[in-house]
């Protein structure tokens, strides 16, 4: 599955890091990484993390099928 986060509208709040720490990761107080295909196992942590996000900054795409090599921490903001 492919994850989007909007780091306009991140604010910074880490709900996501706490519930999928396998995906989301704050780096130092603000910075959000993320990986943006996500494994199949992770499914029911990030639709917690999506859920839980205050300012709904994540968006799921899952039928996304990208080019190989997406798979490096993405979103340093």
């Amino acid at each position: 599955m492919r994850l989007v986060v909007d780091l306009n509208r991140c604010q910074g709040y880490a709900q996501c890091a706490f519930l999928a720490p396998d995906v989301f990761t704050l780096h130092g107080e603000e910075a959000l990484l993320y990986t943006p295909r996500a494994e199949e196992s992770q499914r029911e942590n990030v639709a917690r993390a999506v859920a839980a996000c205050p300012v709904q900054a994540i968006l799921v795409d899952e039928l996304a099928d990208g080019p190989a090599g997406d798979e490096d921490l993405s979103g340093v903001r």
